[in-house]
């Protein structure tokens, strides 16, 4: 799985003039533990101010603990049950499942945990940050590998 870069995400993107469509985007990237298929973002429709794709977490998989910086993240859960670690030192915990919306506000530390071991969670996940990933740091968590 490649990270794709800038001109590969826009050669997927079909623009109508105003509207733009990525069409049965493929998995193209992984992150911490978790699989993107192909979104939206600054880097392929030039959006401004929001990004968004699906999110697989697969059977058995941390996202280790991360913090947003300043942006929002919405999530709608389609399939699967997910626990959600958060706050100072992770002290907090809140499990999800299929059809629930998550709503994190910036700055709060948090860790997914898929709570499977044999199904993926899938989620579609909204961004208030039209480059994704760059404004993302790691939190330390027990869970995380050492280096």
């Amino acid at each position: 799985m490649s990270t794709g870069d800038t001109d590969d995400l826009a050669a997927r993107t079909e623009d109508g003039d105003g509207i733009l469509c990525i069409r049965n985007p493929e998995t193209h990237r992984g992150w911490n533990g978790i699989r993107y298929r192909t979104g939206m973002s600054a880097k392929n429709v030039g959006s401004r101010a929001l990004s968004m794709n699906v999110a697989t977490v697969p059977p058995g998989a941390v996202a280790y603990a991360h913090i947003h910086v300043d942006f929002e993240v919405m999530l709608f859960i389609l399939q699967g049950r997910v626990r959600h670690e958060y706050g100072e030192n992770l002290q907090k915990s809140m499990d999800n499942e299929a059809g629930d919306f998550i709503f994190i506000e910036p700055g709060v530390p948090h860790e997914v945990v898929n709570l499977s071991d044999t199904e993926p969670v899938i989620a579609v996940v909204a961004r208030s940050d039209a480059s994704e990933w760059e404004n993302i740091v790691d939190y330390p968590s027990s869970r995380r590998p050492a280096p």
